[in-house]
């Protein structure tokens, strides 16, 4: 069987992140990456709206607060150096009638306090000179929010860990992790459909949706630390292209309680197109068909500030899923990264309930994983 010093189980964007870090800083230290599909980031990475978020919703002092706004500044230059395709087009929170000012208000001040200070109030006339076609009374402009092109960015990331002497597997998918004193027994599936193993000194989990069940197979109780997953999907549907230019930025309506999602918002993406989504509710199987019958909701929250819309206009795009640790009816909860030592897990590495704002998170959960490695 053979040994190496570190594992990383999951090929996502954080996975991807965190090989391209670790490989960077430990040239000395061998390095495997696990995938269970043939390629990277086939899950939650490239079923999101791939959104630089500026870190203003969440609460202060969070994993999420504080690795959002960080995050924000280190993916914008990591694309600057390595040509990623990405824009700073902007966000609009609006409120839609006056009964939503006070929600933006809250959101302003959250979102200073987080340390995002570019942020702006918007009356009626300024959000009609920047977005004639939207309607509502006000809005906070978010100048620093942005899009980015996902998949390139993992294959960069690829690329770099590749470069730096990392060796990624993909079509490999863990069956079981078993722990012997400080050292970590992976049992995996090959692409010929036979069993392996592989042991490590460090063991670092971004398994995803997948990421609660590596945190069992070493026995301990998800339910007891809060790390099982509550899988939630999210839907999108595009608008007719004709329609599409009359929209520049992406625009949210206040987000929804306790942050199960930020609400149906207008995204772009960088060839222009426009799309809503996404909605929010809980599954139980992973299957990422779009329901035809959900354009009504689509429709119905997007004419609240897009008139100029009708119900033809909106087509299925796709869905994603969302691996979180909040069930349904829980407040707020936290990214998990976790160092197990309390959990009598030396070199055990927990990234959990990693969802937005992952994406625009990664390298700054890199920076954090790559803290604990020694």
């Amino acid at each position: 069987m053979e040994k190496i010093d570190v594992l990383i189980i999951g090929a996502g964007v954080v996975g991807l992140a965190v090989a391209a870090e670790l490989s960077k800083q430990f040239k000395d230290k061998s390095l495997v990456l696990l995938e269970q599909h043939s390629k990277f980031g086939q899950e939650t990475s490239s079923r999101n709206s791939e959104v630089i978020h500026s870190g203003i919703y969440y609460p202060t002092g969070s994993l999420k607060a504080k690795l959002c706004v960080e995050g924000n500044q280190r993916l914008y230059q990591f694309c600057r150096e390595w040509e990623i395709p990405h824009k700073r087009i902007g966000k609009l929170i609006i409120a839609r009638n006056e009964t939503e000012i006070p929600a933006l208000e809250s959101i302003l001040a959250q979102g200073r306090k987080n340390g995002v200070s570019d942020l702006e109030i918007l009356d009626r006339d300024q959000i009609t000179k920047l977005e004639p076609n939207i309607r509502a009374d006000a809005a906070i402009l978010s100048p620093s929010t942005g899009i980015i092109d996902s998949h390139k960015l993992m294959l960069r990331l690829e690329w770099l860990a590749l470069e730096r002497g990392a060796i990624i597997a993909y079509n490999h998918e863990v069956m079981k992790v078993d722990s012997k004193g400080n050292e970590y027994y992976v049992t995996y599936r090959n692409p010929t459909g036979q069993l392996e193993s592989i042991h490590c000194s460090w063991l670092i989990n971004c398994a995803g949706l997948n990421s609660d069940r590596i945190v069992s197979s070493l026995g301990i109780n998800i339910d007891e630390i809060g790390y099982r997953i509550y899988p939630c999907k999210g839907e999108y549907f595009s608008v007719t292209n004709t329609k599409s230019s009359l929209v520049s930025r992406l625009i949210y309506p206040p987000p929804l309680k306790e942050l199960k999602g930020l609400g149906i918002h207008a995204t772009k993406t960088l060839d222009g197109r426009l799309r809503f989504g996404p909605n929010a509710f809980y599954v139980e199987t992973l299957e990422y068909n779009v329901n035809e019958n959900h354009a009504q909701e689509f429709y119905n929250a997007a004419n609240t500030y897009m008139p100029f819309l009708n119900p033809s206009d909106l087509h299925p795009d796709m869905a994603g899923i969302r691996p979180k640790i909040q069930a349904p009816g829980d407040p707020f909860r936290d990214f998990i990264v976790c160092h197990e030592v309390e959990h009598g897990f030396e070199g055990l590495i927990n990234l959990v309930g990693i969802e937005s704002p992952g994406l625009t998170s990664s390298l700054a959960l890199a920076e954090i994983v790559k803290g604990y490695v020694h």
